[in-house]
């Protein structure tokens, strides 16, 4: 077996359809198909069972998912060893919320391109997890520290979360004196089903009657819905400070959450990526106070 086949199984477990893996890989579907089907022979198994919407791995699929993950660092590590000598180049995915993925990352990462010119570097911001077992990302910024898998996480920093409304909003329906007077207030909050982690699940600390009247699925789109007048919305500190169109709203009142770095054990020695994870843990350092 080479690594060409475990490259193809990989594709197809990370993307869940023939069709996936062949559009990933450049490849007719026939020639993936076809591929797949020699490689269960040579190892006389079923990796996949076939569905009408794509394929799940069997439990040989799983064990073996292990093992081509295996051969896949050793064929990046070794690549990597190959030109030691010469720039950092390649390309690096990473995932993160969308507030700090396009408030904070985005306009610091030219720096980084600078720096390194042979780098790609993709920014997929968006409020979901990533799976780095299916290589969705090479490294996640996390809102909590992973408990399982084999991953590696550091912590980026702590960040602030408050209460902060609109200047037209305050002059038309005030400023509220305490917590109690938030259930009186429109409020703007996050897509309850919707949330794909319990670290956005915080409005109860700030009101257990949080009703919001408006819900937005995306940090950056609840800022933006706060300063238009929507509300009173739980925002972000580095993100709302010095916006000259939001308001604190009874600043004495705030939470506390993190920031995580995390990557997949197999990538951690590969030095582009080692290299994005330290570029993030030097910009947060540098402007720690903004959070």
């Amino acid at each position: 077996m080479n690594w060409d086949d475990a490259r193809i199984f990989l594709a197809i477990a990370r993307h869940g359809q023939i069709l996936g893996a062949a559009k990933a890989l450049g490849l007719n579907h026939a020639t993936v198909a076809r591929r797949l089907n020699a490689l269960e022979t040579a190892l006389n198994t079923t990796l996949f069972r076939r569905k009408t919407n794509g394929t799940e791995l069997t439990t040989e699929g799983e064990g073996f998912l292990e093992f081509a993950e295996i051969m896949e660092s050793a064929s990046l590590a070794a690549t990597e060893a190959s030109g030691a000598d010469s720039a950092v180049a390649g390309t690096v995915r990473i995932g993160a919320p969308d507030g700090f993925g396009v408030a904070f990352l985005a306009p610091r990462l030219p720096l980084l391109v600078e720096r390194h010119p042979g780098l790609r570097i993709e920014l997929v911001p968006v409020p979901r997890a990533f799976s780095l077992s299916r290589r969705e990302a090479d490294i996640a910024v996390t809102l909590e520290r992973p408990r399982e898998g084999r991953l590696v996480a550091r912590k980026l920093t702590d960040y602030r979360l408050g209460l902060y409304a609109s200047n037209a909003y305050l002059d038309r329906h005030g400023m509220p004196a305490g917590l109690g007077e938030l259930p009186r207030h429109r409020l703007v909050g996050y897509v309850d089903d919707l949330l794909y982690t319990q670290s956005l699940d915080y409005t109860a600390e700030f009101s257990k009657d949080w009703r919001s009247a408006i819900a937005v699925s995306s940090a950056m789109g609840q800022t933006e819905a706060v300063r238009a007048g929507a509300g009173i919305g739980i925002l972000h500190k580095f993100m709302a400070s010095g916006d000259s169109g939001l308001v604190p709203v009874l600043p004495a009142h705030f939470l506390t959450r993190s920031y995580w770095t995390v990557v997949h054990e197999d990538l951690r020695s590969l030095r582009r990526v080692a290299l994005v994870a330290d570029f993030l843990a030097e910009m947060v350092a540098n402007e720690r106070a903004m959070f």
